[in-house]
């Protein structure tokens, strides 16, 4: 109870940072017409999303055909564009697809959002490996300090929040100088979706944390519920989940953020605006390091 207590006591635990995720990298589109692929869809939802309560945008973004990509171009463009219709905070995904090379998960960075995943280690992922090397993980953490970009650390087991320990006893701080983090659930391969799961890695959590937790598929509501139970933060959106309710197809991702938001409410920590989350996680305008351009 005394530990519960304490993550109560936690920036933020008065409200809900909720995370919308849209799109990923694994649905297509020609089977989920409803994704958001193109700019325009991307942005139109970043706005819809704004309006429903959530804070945060995790971004995947897709080439001409509708094919994951990490092309810096498309992602520089994609970041201006949601800082120009939103004041959501534009978090990019280092992992794009479990096929990406390390080069251009890394390249992702040279984009300047205002956050970036940073998953602290290799899981299955359903069929696939999603590979992340130590050396590649302490790279991110490091070029991410450089630029000012706030990190959001995915863990997708609990050794990886033992990998976090250790990322900061022996590289620092993250920019902003705040730890926060993403307990990714349900994932076949990766830790379960349910409340004693959770309870077990909020064990693990370093001091003075603050955490969300994304249930994947079916583990959507009962990871979003055990969360803010436990005084931590959502992520909702149609990467994790394309299903609304028991044979009910999801709408649209704003769907999943009133839903959210409308039960972080009945929680009596009511969803957090931008504004009031960037001062939580330290976020800033990142910069060009010093010395020239960006790797």
């Amino acid at each position: 109870m005394a530990a519960a207590q304490r993550r109560q006591r936690r920036p933020g635990a008065h409200g809900t940072l909720i995370t919308v995720a849209p799109t990923g990298a694994e649905h297509a589109k020609a089977d989920v017409e409803n994704l958001p692929v193109t700019l325009d869809e991307l942005v139109r939802t970043a706005r819809d999303c704004e309006l429903a309560g959530a804070a945060m945008i995790h971004v995947h973004i897709r080439d001409d055909n509708a094919r994951p990509t990490l092309d810096l171009g498309r992602l520089r463009e994609t970041v201006a564009a949601l800082r120009s219709e939103t004041k959501l905070i534009v978090q990019l995904s280092t992992g794009g697809a479990v096929t990406d090379p390390e080069a251009d998960r890394l390249r992702v960075l040279d984009a300047l959002p205002d956050s970036a995943s940073c998953t602290m280690g290799t899981v299955n992922f359903g069929d696939d490996v999603f590979l992340n090397r130590w050396e590649f993980v302490v790279e991110l953490h490091r070029r991410m300090q450089e630029r000012g970009i706030v990190p959001e650390y995915e863990i997708f087991d609990l050794g990886h929040l033992a990998a976090l320990r250790r990322l900061l006893d022996e590289h620092g701080l993250p920019a902003g100088e705040h730890v926060h983090l993403d307990l990714v659930m349900g994932v076949p391969g990766g830790m379960p979706g349910d409340a004693e799961t959770l309870v077990a890695a909020l064990r693990m959590i370093p001091d003075g944390a603050t955490f969300s937790a994304t249930g994947v598929g079916r583990t959507t509501l009962p990871v979003l519920l055990a969360s803010l139970s436990a005084g931590g933060h959502v992520r909702v959106g149609m990467e994790d989940t394309l299903s609304y309710a028991r044979g009910e197809r999801v709408r649209d991702n704003a769907q999943l953020v009133a839903r959210a938001a409308g039960l972080a409410k009945i929680a009596q920590r009511p969803p957090l605006a931008p504004d009031e989350v960037r001062t939580i996680l330290g976020v800033r305008q990142p910069a060009v390091p010093a010395g020239g351009s960006p790797r």
